[in-house]
């Protein structure tokens, strides 16, 4: 009863705002610049009405018809010109657009899904992710800042949104990202209990707080081979920014790929942080790639 009533708790918590909290710690330890409001404090619930709404929920989950992904591609960012992009936040209103527009120009990407955004939506976004050779990431539950978190705390955003992913989708995520890059050694080690790597960002485009399609396609750009750019699904003026974005680095003659294509292993070292290719196991440089 208890196990069932502390997952409830999750389904009615509101998704926070990308925009970092007080105090937070970006990946380097330092405060962060970019300082607002301090996260809300956890509201109260009643247990019979949660436990109600995730009955709800679980009848509409579809039951043995898990996706399958395509084959895997022969893809060496050593040699190539790969970028990979990312969304967090979602799955949102907008992901299936986004999932078109991807779809249209064969790219693929790496959406880090918050659990309770995929409980909303019932796994349809992200059983389409699978099916068309997008890559998953766990970005928590809610949306916390992890390092004002106990590690009990940690462990549950964590853990819930990998038990609903690979039970909608099928897919064991390998991947999480601290939720505005807020993290430290307790997180990373409930990272690495939980077998995943926290992959962060080299190029952010600040795409939840400047809403602006040309800004937002201005910064992604600017991203040189090996980059991993930050954008959020959940934002309008973003995925309305994404066909120039992919536009413009198919005429500079780049890849799209997802986090595993740009560091070419199936698994990256569970705990450990990244923020670009040149982090990644393969020790190539950018200064290599034509």
């Amino acid at each position: 009863m208890w196990r069932w009533l502390v997952f409830t708790v999750v389904v009615l918590l509101g998704v926070t705002s990308c925009e970092p909290p007080v105090a937070l710690l970006s990946d380097r330890g330092d405060p962060s610049p970019s300082v607002s409001r301090p996260p809300e404090p956890f509201p109260l619930f009643d247990p019979e009405e949660l436990a109600d709404r995730l009955v709800a929920i679980q009848r509409q989950w579809p039951r043995n018809s898990l996706p399958r992904p395509p084959a895997a591609r022969g893809v060496n960012c050593a040699r190539t010109r790969c970028v990979a992009l990312t969304f967090d936040d979602g799955p949102g209103p907008y992901t299936g657009k986004l999932l078109d527009i991807l779809a249209g120009h064969q790219a693929r990407a790496t959406f880090f899904v918050l659990g309770r955004m995929v409980a909303e939506d019932r796994g349809e976004n992200v059983r389409r992710m699978v099916v068309e050779g997008h890559e998953l990431g766990n970005h928590t539950w809610d949306h916390l800042p992890l390092t004002q978190l106990t590690e009990k705390a940690i462990r549950f955003e964590l853990t819930n949104t990998q038990k609903i992913v690979r039970r909608l989708a099928g897919v064991k995520m390998t991947m999480m990202r601290p939720p505005y890059g807020s993290t430290g050694k307790r997180v990373a080690a409930e990272a690495s209990r939980l077998g995943l790597a926290q992959v962060l960002w080299s190029v952010d485009t600040l795409d939840w707080r400047d809403r602006d399609t040309r800004m937002v396609t201005q910064r992604a750009t600017q991203a040189t081979p090996g980059a991993i750019v930050l954008m959020h699904d959940i934002h309008a003026t973003t995925v309305e920014a994404v066909p120039a974005i992919l536009a413009q680095f198919t005429q500079r003659g780049y890849t799209f790929v997802t986090l595993s294509e740009l560091y070419g292993v199936p698994r990256l070292v569970p705990g450990r942080a990244y923020t670009s290719m040149g982090d990644g196991i393969r020790g190539t440089s950018s200064a290599e790639i034509p």
